[in-house]
């Protein structure tokens, strides 16, 4: 038998490792139940900042988010989230991703380099196989979002990962002034060329309020972003306000919206957060869901009420393997902030059903460990109920979106 030449070894190889790696990217996607890849036509549009608070207003909702920066030439996540130092490596050799909570993981360029300030100079094929080693040599675990940051405009980083990751969808940033559009409409159709979904448009640093007088003065312009999306078939999911606190907390490496939990800025995370989630929080893979559940549906005559806060008396439905095994009909205690979810946390509920409900509500009964579906049909609460374990739930927009939190719900 002959024995190979040097050439052909190394050409074998190669093949090989190749080969070895596109299996190992698979099987981490595998465990990824939706990636998002945040993106922008020019820089300055402040797509990183988006990308952060998206991935942390989602980690609080009670999802397992991964945050993965592959801005390789400037790279800002974990400096915006307070991380630093490298990763390290479990006993499989796999690389371990830094923690920011318990819910959300990150990796970046940045933490594989022990100075922060060197240039990464690098051509394609290396940024290629980079964003490669981040998905497939990365222990990322179960994650129900991987929030993508690339750099701006439409080069060989977002280009990797629409090759890569073929269910990737985008969120394309933008401000309102023309030039900034001008690009978006090139990212839009980046995404038609690469038959990438888009998921939707935010439209950031959208006005600023006037600490002194209260007026919203428009830095850059009003309405292009929404303007743009109508105009392009896109989802609008937003316009998140400038704040100037935003600037301080990403550079102390602080929480925005931990901060400044009742700022305007805040709000509009969560209701992005919420569009991104909204349509398929009630499909969480049986797999994951407890055999034994507790509904809670809040009722007016007899069915399911638009406005959470406005309900005089609760379903609540117990479910095992799948199947209904009781109701009670209770009348809540009276309303204040905080007492409904305390109430039905003591009454073992784990998921709450709704026609509406503000986004602090929803925040108190993700911290009390209760899943909120918003935006459900005016249906009998066993009908709901069973929609839910079907995965046939049929979910509109939350009632209470930007409404006032008095009624709906605290």
């Amino acid at each position: 038998m002959e024995s190979c030449n040097s050439q052909t070894c190394n050409s074998a190889n190669k093949d090989q490792k190749k080969v070895d790696q596109d299996a190992a990217v698979n099987a981490s996607l595998r465990k990824m139940t939706h990636k998002l890849l945040v993106m922008s036509g020019k820089g300055g549009v402040g797509k990183t900042s988006v990308s952060v608070n998206l991935a942390i207003a989602l980690a609080d909702r009670g999802f397992k988010v991964g945050l993965m920066d592959v801005d390789i030439h400037g790279p800002d996540v974990p400096r915006m989230l307070g991380l630093t130092g490298m990763l390290e490596v479990n006993p499989s050799k796999k690389l371990l991703p830094m923690s920011y909570s318990d819910n959300l993981k990150v990796v970046s360029i940045e933490t594989f380099i022990p100075n922060k300030d060197d240039a990464i100079i690098w051509r394609g094929p290396m940024k290629y196989s980079a964003i490669k080693q981040f998905i497939g040599d990365v222990e990322w675990g179960e994650l129900d979002y991987l929030i993508i940051d690339s750099p701006p405009g439409t080069g060989d980083e977002p280009l990797t990962i629409a090759q890569t990751i073929s269910d990737a969808k985008a969120i394309i940033v933008t401000t309102p002034q023309e030039i900034s559009l001008a690009d978006v409409r090139k990212s839009i159709n980046f995404c038609k060329t690469m038959k990438m979904k888009i998921f939707g448009l935010i439209e950031n640093m959208s006005g600023f309020t006037c600490p002194g007088c209260g007026e919203t003065i428009h830095l850059f312009g009003s309405g292009g972003g929404e303007k743009t999306a109508l105009a392009t078939g896109t989802k609008f999911l937003g316009r998140i306000p400038f704040d100037s606190n935003m600037v301080i907390c990403a550079d102390s490496g602080t929480s925005f919206q931990k901060e400044h939990s009742h700022s305007q800025a805040t709000k509009v995370f969560a209701d992005i957060a919420e569009k991104v989630s909204e349509k398929e929080i009630h499909k969480t893979s049986k797999s994951r869901r407890n055999d034994n559940m507790k509904f809670a549906i809040p009722l007016a005559d007899g069915k399911l009420t638009a406005h959470f806060g406005h309900c005089k008396e609760f379903a609540l439905i117990d479910v095992a393997e799948n199947t209904i095994t009781n109701k009670e009909i209770l009348v809540p205690p009276p309303h204040e902030p905080g007492v409904l979810p305390n109430w039905l946390n003591q009454m073992g509920v784990s998921v709450v059903i709704a026609g509406g409900m503000g986004h602090r509500a929803i925040q108190l009964f993700d911290q009390a460990g209760i899943k909120v579906v918003t935006g459900a049909p005016i249906e009998g609460p066993e009908t709901l109920v069973k929609s839910y374990l079907n995965d046939t739930l049929a979910i509109g927009d939350n009632l209470c979106a930007g409404g006032d939190q008095h009624t709906c719900g605290h």
